[in-house]
């Protein structure tokens, strides 16, 4: 099986990544065309978060495929995480502190890898299990999207409390 044009083989990349003076993300392909301002974006954000990257240039156009971002040299690898990171925002749930009601539209205390936080669950169907049982999605009404990666990991009231929901 050969790979599509533009894409990267499981060997040693075929590309150069740097940033410019202005902090935007160069790619250098082997043909020797530069490419300033490319961007990532993941195929499969939160299922395959290290599969299937696509660095997009200004025009909206796919300029190189990655298949596996583990396939990359760890300079290159860290360009493209901090990029995304800053583009990315998926708090992850750590714990339920309060909930306002056990019917929606509902208002939710929580902690999360970033601090405390608010949200507002609209409805039932805004809490959606991912790839294995255990790991949720729950979307706030202000669009913001918590991510829960394992249920069972929660203390106990915080998984009773999720429970009404489920």
């Amino acid at each position: 099986m050969t790979n599509p044009p533009n894409s990267l083989p499981d060997a040693a990349p075929n590309f150069t990544l740097r940033r410019n003076d202005y902090g935007r993300l160069v790619l250098r392909l082997p043909d020797g065309s530069e490419h300033a301002g490319v961007v990532p974006v993941r195929a499969f954000p939160i299922a395959a978060p290290d599969e299937g990257v696509s660095l997009v240039g200004l025009d909206g156009h796919e300029r190189i495929w990655i298949a596996r971002l583990d396939a990359l040299p760890p300079a290159q690898r860290q360009l493209i995480d901090e990029e995304l990171a800053s583009r990315e925002f998926v708090p992850i749930i750590q714990g339920i502190t309060a909930v306002s009601s056990f019917s929606t539209p509902s208002t939710w205390t929580v902690k999360t890898d970033r601090g405390e936080a608010r949200l507002v669950l609209k409805a039932e169907d805004d809490i959606r299990r991912l790839g294995v049982r255990t790991s949720l999605l729950i979307a706030s009404s202000d669009g913001v999207q918590f991510r829960v990666p394992d249920v069972t990991a929660l203390d106990r009231a915080s998984r009773r409390l999720l429970e009404r929901f489920l």
